[in-house]
């Protein structure tokens, strides 16, 4: 009977444990471009930092789904981090020196640098 109380304690413990765990993550979903199997692989293991549970990239959808310990990493310290790997997020413009590095399949249509500091006004 002590056997069995104790590992109803440890199974209690491990539960609330694991709930509190679940507790401190946050899920967020953004956008990144890109084309294929290799941009996932890329995509993902540049998001994967200290704080980071799970870093996945939709290739239909372009849709990245991020769970992290916002204690730990932000959202917007991974999407640098995936921009530094030469692909668009949503907040920022992939690096071009890794973009231009990234195999030919990889290649996706770019996002156009916003010019509207230099826009024509009639006075």
């Amino acid at each position: 009977m002590k056997q069995i109380k104790t590992i109803m304690l440890l199974l209690i413990a491990t539960i609330a444990f694991t709930a509190a765990k679940a507790q401190d993550t946050k899920t967020d979903t953004f956008k990144v471009l890109g084309n294929c199997g290799m941009c996932k692989k890329t995509i993902e293991k540049a998001a994967k930092t200290e704080g980071v549970e799970k870093a996945e990239w939709n290739r239909e959808t372009k849709v990245f789904t991020l769970v992290y310990n916002p204690a730990v990493v932000s959202n917007e310290k991974v999407q640098k981090s995936i921009a530094a790997a030469g692909y668009d997020t949503e907040k920022f413009t992939g690096d071009d020196k890794a973009y231009e590095k990234l195999p030919g399949c990889c290649h996706y249509e770019r996002k156009k640098k916003d010019d509207t500091n230099h826009t024509n006004h009639q006075h």
